[in-house]
């Protein structure tokens, strides 16, 4: 399965919608989820072994808008398109189960 970073921002109502009703369930399910948040210091390791803060990653990856899906294969590499900002929530497991097919393809 790809790894998906969803990009959040607190007190982000879109964030929470896609979180709790979509990305949660995704997750209890065995999928490879991990949220990265913007203006959090925070410390993580990227794929190339560095430490970097949340928010560093959020300008890494060039995300602007919140929430924002990226899905990841092996060595870091970008496997399906990303999803950015709100969708209409009942379109949205849709368009997100259309990009894990995107991402399973490629990997």
């Amino acid at each position: 399965s790809p790894l998906v970073v969803m990009v959040s921002l607190d007190g982000c109502p879109h964030c929470r919608v896609a979180r709790q009703s979509h990305l949660v369930p995704m997750w209890r399910e065995g999928l490879p989820i991990v949220q990265v948040d913007f203006r959090n210091e925070r410390v993580l390791t990227d794929f190339l072994g560095q430490k970097r803060t949340h928010d560093e990653m959020t300008r890494v990856w060039r995300v602007t808008v919140a929430p924002t899906l990226l899905f990841f294969g092996p060595g870091g590499r970008e496997v399906a398109e990303r999803m950015e900002g709100a969708y209409l929530p009942d379109f949205y497991r849709f368009y997100l189960e259309q990009r894990l097919d995107q991402a399973r393809a490629k990997l």
